[in-house]
C-alpha cells in the first residue's frame, strides 16, 4: 500500500489591519494543520481489515463445503449401500410372504389331516374301550368261576372230611382271585369270605390236626401195651390163718364177680380192642366239632388203660400223660356254617347276567354312530 503526502498549500494574504491587530495580540502557538492522508488510510486499513476477514470467512466457508462435500459423499455412500439392503430384505421380504403363504397352505392341510386323524382316533379309541370292556368282563367272569369253584371246593371239603385247614387254604385262595376282580361289587363277598375265614381260624385247626395225629398215634399204641397181670398181688406182711385158708381153697375153687361191664372181661384181646375203639370214637368226636364227646372218649381210655393195663409200664404212662395233656387242653369251639358268601357270590353273578343280557340292544347303538362319523 502508498500513502500520499499533503501538499502545502500558502495561505492567502490578510488585509493590513489585520495583520497590525494581530500584531497587537499576544502571539498564539502555532497549531498544526490537519493532514488529509489520515482518514484515507484509516478507511484503507478498516478495507484491508475486512477483506481479510472475508477472505478468512470465504476460506473458512470453503472448507466447511468441502467437509460438508466429503459428509455427503460418505452420506451418499451409505445411503447407496441402505438402498442395496433395503431391496435385498424387500426381496426376502417377499420371499418370507410366499414361504409365509405355503406354509399356511400346509397348515390348513395338514389341520385337515389332524381333524380326519383325531375323528379316527376317536373311533379307535371307542373301539379299543369296547373291546377292553369285553375283555375285563371275560377276564372278570374267569377269575369268578375261578372263586366260585374254590369256595365250593372249601365247604364240600370241610362238610364231608372236616378238613378245617384244607378249607382254610381254599379260602385263602379264593379271596385272592376276588382281590383281583376289577368289579367293585363284589367286595361285599370278600367281607362274607372273611368273616367265614375267621370262623375256620377260631377252630384252630392246625390244634385239631396235631390232636388227630396224637390219637391216630395213641390207637396205634394201645395193642402194644402191656396188660395188667392178675396173678400179681401186692406184697402184704404177714398172713393170718384165714388168708392162708383161702389161698389154699382158692388153689382148688375159683370165684369171680361179673358186673357186666366190658371191663369186667378177662380177655385181653377185647380190653385193647375196647380201648382202641374209645380212642377211635374220640377221633371221630374231633372231626365232628363235639368237644363233649371227645371228652367222654378220651375219660373211658383213660380208664381202660387204669383199669386193665399194667400202670408200671413206661407205654402205659406215656400213653396216659398224652391222653391227661389231650383233656388239659381247651375246647376248639363249635363247627363253623360255610357257604354264605358262595350264596352271595352266585346271587351277585345272576344279577350281573340279567343287566348283560339286557346292556345288549343300547350297546349295539352307541357302538353304530361312531362308525358313520368315520372319515
Amino acid at each position: 500500500m502508498t500513502t500520499e503526502t499533503p501538499s502545502t498549500d500558502t495561505a492567502p494574504a490578510t488585509p493590513a489591519p489585520a495583520a497590525d491587530a494581530a500584531s497587537r495580540r499576544p502571539a498564539k502557538p502555532p497549531t498544526a494543520a490537519p493532514r488529509r492522508g489520515g482518514g484515507a488510510l484509516a478507511v484503507s486499513i478498516l478495507l484491508s481489515l475486512a477483506a481479510l476477514g472475508a477472505a478468512g470467512y470465504t476460506g473458512w466457508m470453503v472448507w466447511n463445503m468441502r467437509a460438508e462435500l466429503g459428509a455427503a459423499n460418505g452420506l451418499g455412500g451409505q445411503v447407496g449401500e441402505l438402498r442395496t439392503q433395503v431391496a435385498a430384505l424387500t426381496e426376502e421380504n417377499a420371499t418370507l410372504r410366499r414361504r409365509v403363504s405355503d406354509a399356511d397352505g400346509v397348515n390348513r392341510s395338514a389341520r385337515e389331516e389332524m381333524l380326519g386323524v383325531s375323528e379316527r382316533t376317536k373311533n379307535l379309541e371307542d373301539a379299543v374301550a369296547n373291546l377292553s370292556e369285553r375283555s375285563l368282563s371275560g377276564h372278570d367272569a374267569m377269575l369268578l368261576d375261578e372263586a366260585e369253584s374254590l369256595l365250593r371246593m372249601a365247604k364240600e371239603r370241610f362238610a364231608l372230611f372236616g378238613d378245617a385247614s384244607g378249607a382254610l387254604a381254599a379260602y385263602d385262595l379264593a379271596d385272592t382271585t376276588l382281590a383281583a376282580v376289577n368289579d367293585s361289587a363284589f367286595a361285599a363277598v370278600r367281607r362274607s369270605l372273611g368273616a367265614e375265614r375267621e370262623a375256620l381260624v377260631a377252630i384252630e385247626p392246625a390244634s385239631r390236626a396235631t390232636d388227630l395225629a396224637t390219637l391216630a398215634d395213641l390207637r396205634a399204641r394201645i395193642p402194644t401195651l402191656p396188660l395188667k397181670n392178675p396173678d400179681d398181688k401186692p406184697r402184704q406182711g404177714e398172713r393170718d390163718f384165714w388168708q392162708r385158708a383161702g389161698d389154699a381153697l382158692g388153689s382148688i375153687v375159683k370165684v369171680s364177680h361179673d358186673d357186666g361191664t366190658p371191663l369186667g372181661l378177662a380177655d385181653e384181646r377185647i380190653a385193647r380192642e375196647l380201648a382202641a375203639l374209645d380212642v377211635a370214637h374220640a377221633e371221630s368226636a374231633v372231626l365232628a366239632y363235639d368237644d363233649a364227646g371227645r371228652k367222654a372218649a378220651l375219660e373211658r381210655v383213660d380208664a381202660s388203660l387204669a383199669a386193665r393195663f399194667d400202670p408200671a409200664s413206661p407205654d402205659v404212662r406215656d400213653v396216659r400223660a398224652r391222653i391227661a395233656a389231650l383233656l388239659a387242653g381247651k375246647t376248639k369251639g363249635p363247627q363253623p356254617q360255610l357257604g354264605a358268601a358262595l350264596g352271595e357270590l352266585r346271587n351277585l353273578r345272576s344279577v350281573h347276567a340279567l343287566k348283560d343280557t339286557a346292556a345288549p340292544a343300547p350297546a349295539s347303538s352307541a357302538a353304530g354312530a361312531p362308525q358313520g362319523t368315520t372319515p
